[in-house]
């Protein structure tokens, strides 16, 4: 377990060095340097951050947002003195927030973090900007056929709606005749619930003719762009993909008013 914890005071930063001796725990400490948070995160494999929330120079909540959007995987306790709660913090963060951890630190509170941390089930980080990629564990996913990655793409774009047989093979297979396009369509199936299966993360409910996500074990960008309107959204969706355009239009109109959002908050 790879954790980093951020604190201005040297003094807290001992006393938390203190506590998680002797646990099975690789940490990074920095003292109020973003940057070099964000640089040391970007290498992968950080399982957790603890941060302080009011630091002379950095703000831990734009921090933790920051990190997330380098790993959307990564889980944040918020160190702090202050009278908090969940409800505080914004959308954004508050899904991806363990709890807090004010000071002076206890041990039975920061060991149960320690905890969560280690038995937090494996997360799919699917990137849907640009073009299509899957990660587990900071590694690409190596789908076995170009189609069962399309398929699964398709699935995360349905984004909680159930696909049927027939609307992937409408999207997928349109130029197929139909017994055809069904054979493509359960090879395909078949070829992703294998490469889900490997990776021990089963995310995909599989029905008759129909297939379902269960969300909670997916971090995706296009899905936390629809709910915040932040991300890395550049014009590109899934590029590779025929179906992908009809998802351009609404996702630039969220671009669009959060351009206009930022003008007329500099006015």
């Amino acid at each position: 377990m790879k954790i980093i914890v951020v604190d201005d005071e040297m003094s807290a930063l001992q006393a938390f060095l203190g506590e998680i001796i002797g646990e099975d725990v690789e940490y990074k400490f920095y003292r109020d340097d973003a940057e070099a948070v964000c640089e040391y995160a970007a290498k992968g494999g950080v399982n957790a951050a603890f941060l302080d929330i009011r630091m002379p120079k950095t703000d831990g909540v734009e921090l933790a947002e920051r990190l997330l959007r380098i790993d959307p995987t990564i889980k944040i306790v918020f160190i702090t003195g202050l009278s908090l709660m969940e409800s505080d913090l914004p959308d954004s963060v508050r899904k991806h927030t363990l709890g807090f951890l004010y000071k002076p630190y206890e041990t039975q509170t920061l060991l149960k973090f320690l905890s969560l941390i280690k038995d937090k089930k494996r997360v799919l980080v699917a990137k849907m900007f640009d073009t299509f990629d899957c990660f587990a564990d900071g590694e690409k996913v190596k789908f076995s056929s170009a189609k069962s990655k399309e398929l699964f793409a398709l699935l995360l774009a349905y984004n909680g709606k159930t696909l049927t047989m027939n609307d992937a093979i409408s999207q997928l297979w349109a130029d197929m005749n139909t017994e055809k396009s069904k054979i493509l369509y359960r090879d395909a199936v078949w070829r992703l619930r294998r490469t889900l299966s490997d990776l021990d993360i089963p995310c995909v409910e599989w029905r008759r003719a129909a297939l379902s996500l269960d969300k909670t074990m997916i971090e995706c960008d296009y899905w936390h762009y629809l709910l915040t309107g932040r991300g890395d959204y550049r014009g590109e969706f899934c590029k590779t993909y025929d179906w992908s355009v009809y998802y351009l239009a609404e996702l630039d109109g969220i671009r669009q008013r959060a351009v206009s959002e930022t003008k007329a908050d500099k006015i």
